[in-house]
């Protein structure tokens, strides 16, 4: 396994016995001033925060002690000073990852490989970045689904520990951490907003009281509504509005082939509903209650005679909720679909088109 050492190396006291459990003192570590009389004797899985670890075997080397950290240790058996270093993430292109990737979900065995967690932990940072995305566009008006990194997403839960995280008063308990860092990506938090680590959440963007799962990926200038939640590797594209209670459905409960996918400029009014890898076309409206699945019938309305459609709202389509009969041993009932009533006209000004597209058609919101 590659990695580079640090200068920083928490070390045991030399008379410790191998196997003792040791506590290195409060704001004590030692700087390493022959870092040639390092060998590494053993590889460990153990983490402390996302560092990765290895056991040392230390020969009589000078140190320097220094302030840095307090750290609890457990020395692996090493015939000398025993200790643990922090080893430095490499990052690793796109394709080593992906082949790692593939190759744990078949073999979950893996998952104890410190490459795994190594290629798992790359992954999930990425994502928090926004340098990798669940489903990217191509270019020609579709997109393409990058199926291994919701693999790596699924493969994060089992290789995490529960852990207590205090946000002033309130308190979580969990496997994942919250995201961070919002001031300095410029994007307003209301309180009590929450989205957790490995979502991307670009600049401009406004998150009412809301949630937002990791792996999904919200582009600059969309507003979150309140109490609206956007689910695992969603998609959400930029200047788009998701309005209170929205329902955005995500990929791991339960597991999804597709993540959903709102394009740019769309409108999702109050309390709809948009799961199983659904897509919502640029600037498209959903007016309030609309629900969509991969099996919900969308039929065009508009023309002289009706258009259906699954998993799919086309571009700048006004869309209602509607019923239509269906039969059943019992009778006639009527069950749920989608109508598409009118379209949204173009516009430079996404906001002044918005606002004539729901007037025309009476569409509440």
């Amino acid at each position: 396994m590659n990695f580079s050492i640090p200068s920083e190396l928490s070390v045991f006291s030399p008379t410790i016995n191998p196997g003792t459990p040791t506590t290195i003192p409060e704001h004590c570590s030692a700087l390493i001033k022959d870092s040639t009389s390092l060998k590494i004797s053993e590889v460990s899985n153990v983490f402390k925060g996302e560092a990765m670890m290895a056991a040392l075997s230390v020969t009589a080397i000078p140190v320097l002690l220094k302030p840095q950290s307090n750290a609890i240790y457990l020395a692996m058996g090493a015939i000398y000073t025993c200790g643990y270093i922090p080893l430095k993430k490499i990052l690793m292109d796109n394709s080593s990852l992906k082949n790692i990737i593939e190759k744990t979900w078949l073999d979950r065995d893996l998952l104890q490989s410190i490459e795994s967690r190594e290629a798992i932990a790359n992954v999930m940072e990425l994502l928090d970045k926004g340098e990798l995305r669940c489903a990217s566009p191509d270019g020609k008006g579709g997109w393409v689904v990058n199926d291994w990194v919701k693999k790596a997403v699924v493969l994060n839960f089992p290789i995490q520990k529960m852990e207590t995280i205090e946000v002033g008063p309130f308190e979580f308990h969990d496997k994942m951490p919250l995201k961070k860092g919002y001031a300095e990506a410029g994007v307003r938090v209301v309180p009590h907003a929450v989205a957790r680590y490995g979502a991307y959440i670009a600049r401009d963007v406004i998150l009412m009281p809301s949630y937002i799962n990791l792996g999904a990926y919200v582009d600059s200038g969309t507003m979150i509504d309140t109490w609206a939640t956007v689910g695992s590797c969603a998609q959400i594209g930029k200047e788009v509005h998701i309005s209170g209670g929205v329902g955005i459905g995500g990929v791991l409960e339960p597991l999804q082939a597709s993540p959903v996918i709102i394009e740019d400029g769309a409108f999702i009014g109050s309390r709809c509903i948009v799961v199983e890898g659904v897509r919502v076309g640029t600037e498209a409206v959903l007016g309030a209650g609309v629900v969509l699945t991969q099996s919900t019938l969308i039929i065009d309305v508009t023309g002289d005679e009706p258009v259906e459609l699954k998993g799919y709202v086309p571009p700048r389509s006004v869309v209602i909720p509607g019923t239509r009969p269906k039969t059943f041993p019992a009778g006639t009932f009527n069950i749920p679909c989608a109508l598409i009533i009118g379209k949204r006209k173009e516009s430079t000004d996404r906001k002044t088109s918005l606002n004539s597209a729901l007037r025309e058609h009476n569409v509440a919101v």
